[in-house]
């Protein structure tokens, strides 16, 4: 049975990763160093979910070169899937660092035990926000993502590439993810739509920025599992011209990058219409000017990945937040607090 390191297992795409790798029966380690980024409370919920399924854990920080070495030495993982990482576009205006030792710092030390440990396929957390103000869309993986917006972004791009260049010079097989707006139960209280539910049930006015002409691929977390879990046996070699039309495989090494989105934009203000009718409250609106480092729009163009391993997203906008709402409820009712 293939042993599987799944890093970032108390965040919100890691813990549903995990839980879905577990009911399959596979052998998952789950690695966090669960910050206080956002309230750990919920993190350590998602942990006493998954330690009940008798998943074994360590809290350990990407950047502790250390503390990584030793789990890759005890545990000999055979697949990484690497979601641990400071996330958040607004907060890297206010703390770079934590980028920097988390998403550059903490992601060499993963691809050095990948390297060391001859890992069978290695994927990772980009995203979408490498796009930056592209004017294309879709968003497909051959644009050029030159221009990052956001020292988030600048991080997820630096991850791509320092990612290639381990793959090509040491022949470890690596695919990258960029995840569209992830949402749902179990989801990240940093996230506007977190953010919407919380407020909008206290009757405190929600923060709208460009006056809510925004639009996002909004993408249900169950579909970002299905299609992630999908790709742990699709793994991309130079061998056998396994090449697909406008594939992102590179030439020189065992490496892709795949969108995995929605493949629809919905407006910002139609996914509050929706809230609103799920929790029968109406919203107070703060209109605001767009925030530096945000984007406009994103529109995921996820052909390669449908072709690759047959992935299609099931859940539109509304059911989707029928049951981030129906969950948000039932956690905070439970939680009391």
């Amino acid at each position: 049975m293939k042993k599987i390191l799944v890093t970032g297992a108390a965040g919100f795409i890691g813990f549903s990763v995990c839980k879905k790798l577990l009911d399959l029966g596979l052998e998952v380690y789950g690695l966090d160093n669960l910050n206080d980024y956002y309230d750990p409370r919920l993190k350590l919920a998602r942990l006493e979910f998954l330690t009940k399924k008798n998943m074994p854990f360590s809290k350990i920080d990407l950047a502790d070169t250390n503390e990584i070495k030793n789990l890759f030495n005890s545990f000999k993982p055979n697949i990484v899937i690497n979601l641990a990482a400071q996330a958040g576009v607004r907060y890297s205006l206010e703390n770079p660092h934590a980028y920097l030792n988390s998403n550059i710092i903490g992601f060499l030390n993963i691809l050095e035990n990948c390297k060391t440990h001859s890992i069978e396929h290695l994927i990772y957390a980009s995203s979408s926000s490498v796009y930056g103000l592209n004017k294309v869309f879709p968003f497909s993986e051959g644009d050029t993502v030159d221009h990052p917006v956001s020292l988030y972004a600048a991080s997820k791009k630096s991850n791509e590439l320092i990612a290639h260049t381990y793959s090509h010079i040491f022949r470890l097989p690596c695919t990258g993810l960029r995840f569209f707006t992830v949402y749902g139960p179990w989801g990240r209280p940093d996230m506007a739509y977190f953010k919407f539910t919380s407020k909008i049930l206290s009757q405190k006015k929600i923060d709208i920025y460009n006056k809510g002409k925004m639009f996002r691929d909004y993408t249900y977390i169950d579909d970002i599992v299905d299609g992630l879990c999908k790709l742990i046996q699709k793994v991309p070699s130079n061998k056998n011209n396994n090449k697909f039309k406008n594939d992102s495989l590179s030439p020189v090494a065992p490496f892709r990058i795949l969108n995995i989105g929605n493949t629809k934009k919905i407006n910002l203000i139609n996914f509050i219409n929706t809230l609103e009718t799920e929790l029968k409250k109406k919203s107070k609106k703060n209109y605001l000017p767009m925030q530096k480092g945000d984007v406009h729009s994103t529109l995921s163009d996820s052909t390669l990945l449908k072709k690759i391993t047959g992935y299609h997203p099931k859940t539109n906008y509304k059911e989707g937040i029928k049951k981030f709402v129906k969950w948000y409820l039932d956690y905070y009712k439970k939680a009391k607090f």
